[in-house]
């Protein structure tokens, strides 16, 4: 009986074994996929699919980092590439990058956390919780308030839609100087010059309002309440606001030109937290995302309530995109496709140097975030994420049938060819 239970515990072991050796062989297969099908364009054939570290090259980028979702967990997690151009330094999935815009729902989230606590509302004038400066009244604002869901929705008539940051060694200015436009500040005032909610209009100056609307009401640094309302919740432990220490620095990327050369100083410094550039990895903001998708989904309440996550999610302003598209802002992200498996939130983002995208599928609990080290990684990004697409479903992807034509148009012409030689003995 001992020699039967052994054996049958043995065989258990060799099997279960087995299986993970091929769940492991299957997930590589899985990743080499995505690795070589990159595409420039939806129904591309399979046969112009492309390796990743051949866009590498076209596009002048270094390096690039990837994390995967699948079923509310990060799936896989890779670095290509080097820190430098010219070094041999590689990026690993904990090497840090910008995450430029990406990091703006990020601080939505934040502000959201503080509307649950009731620290703030989202329909409330800003001006009657600003206590350290107050967005000037002007004819616009005499017709609608500036309120926390106009900010977060992009809509709140504020000007400035991004900043350029402060290259090493340069004086860098304080929230105040920034949103009065003062020296040493290389940006222009936030002010309000369209009626708030009457049109869509992307701004970082808004959301350096939500920064110092957060920093009134919390009594406490920004990063501090960062980390307090997602950082923490979402145990993103890689993920800091500049100026980022010296101790990392040789785990940090090098921003690059369209060129592919390294930025004087490495890197720009952003004191606009409020805007979203921080540093951080995929990985963390894929734990970002996942906090994000398991309380949209009232599977979690570890970042927001079901509720507000479902808020954040919901189409907040409608407008016409540049190719004359109807597109939809929620309370930050960009959501697209209202289907039940199709509907996906999207932000990319771009500072000197470096470019992201962040994407979640909700109701899959799929998603991505791509990190990569030059201006030339919008490119690039976007065609990994068609191959991310197509191989995880997101798209409905054509590989199939372009091969079984090509198959069928080969098999057709060996038959001709087979037949009029047969005719011609």
């Amino acid at each position: 009986m001992r020699k039967e239970l052994l054996l049958t515990a043995l065989i258990l072991t060799v099997v279960i074994a087995g299986c993970g050796q091929s769940s492991e062989l299957a997930l590589e297969e899985r990743i080499r996929r995505v690795e070589n099908g990159l595409l420039l364009a939806w129904g591309d054939p399979p046969w112009e699919r492309m390796a990743l570290v051949d866009r590498m090259a076209h596009h002048h980028v270094p390096g690039i980092s990837i994390a995967v979702i699948d079923d509310s967990e990060i799936e896989w997690a890779r670095g290509y590439g080097v820190l430098e151009s010219g070094g041999n330094t590689p990026v690993t999935p904990d090497t840090l990058f910008q995450t430029a815009s990406t990091g703006k729902p990020v601080v939505a989230a934040a502000a959201l956390h503080h509307v649950e606590t009731g620290s703030l509302d989202l329909d409330q004038d800003v001006n009657d919780r600003l206590t350290s400066w107050q967005v000037p009244e002007n004819e616009f604002t005499a017709q609608a308030d500036v309120t926390l869901r106009r900010l977060l929705s992009h809509s709140a008539g504020t000007t400035v839609s991004g900043f350029v940051g402060y290259t090493r060694g340069q004086e860098v200015p304080d929230l105040q100087q920034i949103l009065n436009g003062e020296p040493p500040a290389n940006s222009s005032p936030i002010r309000v010059n369209a009626v708030p909610g009457a049109q869509h209009r992307y701004s970082g100056g808004g959301y350096m309002i939500v920064q110092q609307l957060l920093t009134d009401i919390g009594g406490q640094p920004f990063p501090q309440i960062m980390q307090n309302a997602v950082f923490g919740p979402c145990r993103m432990t890689s993920s800091v606001f500049d100026p980022l220490p010296e101790t990392r620095w040789d785990n940090t990327a090098t921003g690059h030109d369209g060129a592919g050369q390294p930025l004087a100083g490495r890197w720009h410094s952003y004191p606009e937290m409020g805007a979203g550039p921080f540093w951080s990895t995929p990985s963390d903001m894929a734990r970002f995302g996942i906090e994000l998708m398991l309380a949209y989904n009232g599977l979690s309440d570890r970042l927001l309530s079901h509720g507000m996550a479902r808020e954040m999610l919901t189409p907040q302003i409608t407008f016409t995109g540049e190719d004359g598209e109807s597109l939809a802002r929620g309370l930050d992200l960009m959501l697209f496709d209202q289907s039940e498996d199709g509907f996906y939130a999207y932000h990319p983002g771009g500072n000197v140097g470096y470019q992201a995208v962040f994407v979640v599928y909700p109701r899959r609990g799929q998603g991505t975030v791509i990190m990569s080290n030059g201006d030339g990684g919008e490119a690039l990004a976007r065609e990994v994420l068609k191959s991310l697409s197509a191989e995880y479903g997101w798209v409905d992807d054509k590989t199939g049938l372009y091969t079984a034509l090509l198959v069928s148009a080969i098999a057709l012409i060996a038959g001709i060819v087979v037949f009029r030689r047969r005719r011609g003995r």
